[in-house]
């Protein structure tokens, strides 16, 4: 059967280049087979990631004389393993070989309850809603004389619900279910528009054993920062901080990124809904992802708070506060902002990386 497989591949290539033959005999013209890949590349309308793939086989048959460690080399491709891989499956008739194939197994498992299993789990789950599937396995064994798989018992308990909190575990579940969809910050591509990012984060200040929290936020591009202190620091905190931010940047805020502690969810997702923003996050312990903000805060401290500026009482701080944040942003010079301040910096480039158009924020 395989050979048989082959034998029709072989036969259909072969005819393929017959006529490639015939039409350069016809037309006196010499055909350019990699042009022609290429137009049917774009008429088959191949994803990005096979196009590519086959501008690997093409410099790979025409400037690399078939070496493949240069093409390797060439294209950033870490091993030659992927390329020899993509090389074998290339099918010059076929170019949608050069596709991602479908990884989802093709026999998927089906569930195999009966229904007289399922009333039997339900009967005994009922009678010892506290106790675990592993302890329902041995009590159902020793009841009914038959086996059962753990498995089996906690689909029946998910699909029937049959906890001793249902709500809570529900709860719990949605939490989870939630924290597996947050975005993180590395899918974010970032613009250099003014308000397209804002990295927020937080100070902890210990002073004669009370804490104070001040909330800092500076824009990805322009460096325009604003920062407050707070007594708590709470999601309902974050949000006024948020908020704050969103009227002084004029409601031209896209994008927020936050670590994932817990002042930055509740009240602030709920601001952030309201204010119809997206929301991406740090990778856990990898604080190199809010680099923009760590440096805006080791500012903060040096300049402001270590130069005798702090006082535990939040009024005056953050009337101190805002005095420093006009200087920063109005009159100290950045070296990487072309030695600007951050606001001369974003007026100077408004004509260049206008705000983000509003039709983007759907």
């Amino acid at each position: 059967m395989i050979n048989l497989i082959l034998y029709l591949k072989h036969m259909v290539f072969e005819q393929y280049r017959a006529s490639l033959k015939r039409w350069q005999i016809k037309w006196n013209t010499p055909f350019d087979l990699h042009k022609h890949w290429r137009e049917m590349a774009n008429f088959k309308g191949l994803s990005k990631q096979a196009c590519q793939r086959l501008e690997w086989i093409i410099y790979y048959q025409t400037r690399a004389e078939k070496n493949v460690a240069l093409t390797c080399r060439h294209f950033g491709i870490r091993s030659r393993k992927t390329f020899y891989k993509w090389l074998h499956r290339f099918d010059e008739v076929n170019l949608r070989t050069l596709e991602e194939r479908d990884r989802a197994p093709v026999h998927k498992r089906q569930s195999e309850i009966t229904p007289s299993e399922e009333q039997r789990i339900i009967k005994i789950r009922r009678e010892h809603l506290r106790w675990g599937k592993e302890k329902l396995v041995i009590v159902f064994q020793k009841t009914f004389a038959t086996k059962i798989s753990a498995w089996k018992i906690q689909k029946t308990i998910e699909k029937y619900n049959l906890y001793y909190h249902p709500v809570k575990t529900e709860r719990l579940r949605k939490k989870r279910a939630r924290a597996q969809k947050k975005k993180k910050i590395t899918e974010l591509k970032a613009m250099p528009l003014l308000g397209f990012t804002l990295h927020l984060d937080t100070i902890v200040i210990y002073w004669n054993g009370l804490k104070r929290y001040v909330l800092t936020a500076i824009d990805h591009f322009t460096k325009v920062a604003f920062a407050r202190m707070y007594t708590s620091p709470s999601s309902y905190s974050a949000a006024d901080f948020l908020y704050r931010l969103n009227y002084l940047l004029d409601n031209k805020i896209v994008n927020i990124h936050t670590d994932n502690g817990s002042e930055f969810a509740k009240n602030f997702s709920q601001a952030i809904e309201d204010l119809n923003l997206q929301h991406y996050f740090s990778r856990n312990k990898t604080p190199k992802d809010n680099a923009v903000n760590e440096r805006f805060n080791r500012t903060l401290q040096e300049e402001f708070i270590q130069m005798g500026n702090f006082t535990p009482n939040t009024n005056i701080f953050n009337k101190n506060l805002s005095e420093w944040l006009i200087e920063y942003n109005f009159a100290r010079p950045h070296l990487s902002l072309d030695k600007l301040p951050p606001i001369e910096y974003a007026q100077k480039y408004h004509q260049l990386f206008p705000m983000y158009p509003s039709h983007t924020l759907s």
